[in-house]
């Protein structure tokens, strides 16, 4: 395989002519913006491009990207810079290049359940207007209020709702791509079947940008649910919590979010945000978040009702129902900001495990065992439902996973329990630049002789987000 052993530097000339392109506002080399496009929310990790720019067409990308393929400079995509596993730091240089000016929503197609939007658009942004008209995108991310709809495509993003509706793949029918050598393809059609050749667009959701930069997205709607419930348990004992979730969904009942709160991470949260909604007792050690949505509200209440009298063989506390909107919302602010709460206090280092359902008990016990051999905290807390536990770690002196040999350690045994368990390494944030070092432990190396294949069939020169996923040789 033929790989680009260095890169080009950004010149003036190149400065140049990407103002001549996108115009002289949307190219910045100024220190203070190189500064803030330096780091997502991954870790504390601050890699500066040499040139940020943000252009607003498909055509401009276009232009973008054949003149860095021509002069081998590496180009890494940025939506929202929310993510968390490094995948839009640019940690080789090059052009950082913006999607933040693509933030037209351009289509709602009633008769058809469709949406067509640019991937700039804020997540929620997107959600709220096709509920104007009924409509339903389940996929809701916790930073669903600041996430690009872009970014979500790229990591293929979950949310609360993935245990009753799934992930974005479920939705994409459809996507303009900008290819690394500048060609611009639709890679399917805006259709609910299609066996017309590979599917590409499945390839491109959750390539975290390596493959091609998206420009347009088209998505499956759904009907608007009319109600839904939310029902707060505390657990006096965590893997009790965890064994709960695999109970609720023998007995029949799929919720549209199952989500699992240990009590350092509420109360951590709690405190930020000044909030008082959850009942807290000096033997609470988890709450499991139970929401059950749909169309006739009597057998959603028959639902909630049963599913409160089958969590009373464990050891629980008082069930609390969210009475209105104000209670729900509060509740999910809790858990959207849990992550923010927890690394402001030092706890750093997230990883996004995911295991079979009946496993997360071994997990999560897993998960204790190894922060006392290996000397840090650990709070846990993630989508129960589907088996996504988010693990956070603080480690004195260790703010960075990346690069730290003796957190490499401790991961290590922490993914080969993963994979002992039957799960693998990231269930929704991706592989980007801090995991790529642990993929042969879920992975055969001829798996990721694959990806590589793929990898150079769509960027021989391996410009676009270089070193995400996966190393190459000489990376």
């Amino acid at each position: 395989m033929t790989e680009v052993e260095t890169y080009s530097s950004v010149t003036l000339e190149i400065v140049n002519e990407l103002k001549s392109i996108v115009g002289d506002n949307y190219v910045m080399v100024d220190e203070e913006t190189l500064s803030n496009y330096a780091h997502d929310e991954t870790e504390n990790l601050h890699f500066p491009p040499e040139v940020v720019v943000k252009p607003r067409t498909t055509e401009e990308i276009s232009r973008i990207m054949k003149l860095c393929n021509e002069q081998l400079i590496p180009v890494t995509p940025r939506g929202a810079g929310t993510g968390l596993s490094g995948g839009a730091l640019a940690h080789r240089g090059g052009v950082l290049l913006s999607t933040e000016r693509l933030n037209s929503i351009l289509k709602i197609d009633e008769r058809n359940h469709q949406v067509t939007t640019e991937p700039g658009v804020i997540t929620e942004v997107l959600m709220n207007e096709v509920k104007k008209v009924g409509l339903f995108y389940p996929p809701d991310p916790s930073s669903r209020g600041s996430c690009f709809i872009g970014g979500n495509i790229a990591e293929n993003s979950g949310g609360p709702k993935a245990v009753k509706y799934g992930v974005v793949k479920d939705y994409v029918l459809n996507l303009e791509v900008v290819l690394p050598n500048g060609e611009v393809i639709w890679t399917g059609a805006n259709v609910l079947k299609n066996s017309t050749g590979y599917n590409l667009t499945q390839l491109m959701v959750g390539s975290e940008g390596t493959l091609g930069i998206v420009t347009k997205i088209v998505l499956k709607l759904i009907p608007l649910p009319k109600y839904d419930l939310l029902m707060l348990v505390p657990f006096r004992n965590l893997e009790q919590a965890g064994e709960a979730v695999s109970e609720i969904f023998r007995a029949g009942f799929v919720p549209s979010g199952l989500e699992l709160m240990e009590i350092d991470a509420l109360q951590i949260v709690s405190k930020m945000v000044d909030s008082t909604a959850v009942p807290v007792t000096e033997d609470t050690a988890a709450h499991l978040i139970i929401e059950v949505d749909g169309n006739d509200m009597d057998v959603l209440m028959k639902d909630m009702e049963a599913i409160g009298e089958l969590l009373t063989k464990y050891d629980i506390g008082e069930l609390y129902f969210a009475d209105d909107a104000q209670q729900k919302a509060e509740l999910w602010k809790l858990r959207r900001r849990v992550a923010e709460a927890v690394k402001l206090i030092g706890y750093t280092i997230e990883e996004d495990t995911v295991v079979p359902r009946a496993e997360l008990p071994a997990l999560i016990r897993g998960a204790k065992a190894l922060g006392k051999e290996y000397n840090f905290k650990v709070v846990c807390y993630g989508h129960a439902g589907d088996g996504n536990l988010h693990i956070r770690i603080c480690k004195e002196g260790t703010p960075n996973s990346y690069g730290n040999e003796e957190m490499n350690s401790c991961l290590t045994a922490l993914f080969q329990l993963v994979h002992q368990l039957g799960g693998t390494i990231s269930g929704e944030h991706g592989i980007g630049l801090i995991q790529k070092g642990f993929m042969h432990i879920v992975m055969k190396e001829a798996n990721l002789k694959l990806m590589r294949e793929i990898k150079k069939a769509f960027d021989p020169n391996h410009i676009l987000n270089p070193g995400k996923i996966f190393d190459l040789k000489n990376d």
